[in-house]
């Protein structure tokens, strides 16, 4: 199976993912957040740096959990900072 190569708003949209989620650890290792949840510490360095900017759902989600952020915070936060 081919992927569509992304959008730049795609590339973008990965990035800003990766900044709130990068902001929301803090001091807290990237291995630490990754193990709470469940994820390899690689794949979550990939979301951060927007390597991975289409991350699947179950994975948000569960890094949202991990750094105790709500779904919907989490998509308000993107939104926001679009629209800036």
């Amino acid at each position: 199976m081919v992927r569509t190569p992304l959008t730049p708003e795609e590339r973008e949209r990965g990035e800003r993912l990766g900044a709130l989620l990068r902001e929301a650890r803090g001091a807290r290792s990237m291995v630490e957040v990754a193990a709470a949840a469940g994820l390899s510490a690689e794949t979550l360095r990939k979301i951060e740096t927007g390597r991975a900017p289409t991350p699947a759902f179950f994975t948000v989600a569960a890094l949202a959990q991990a750094l105790e952020l709500s779904m919907d915070d989490l998509m308000r936060r993107c939104a926001l900072v679009a629209a800036a």
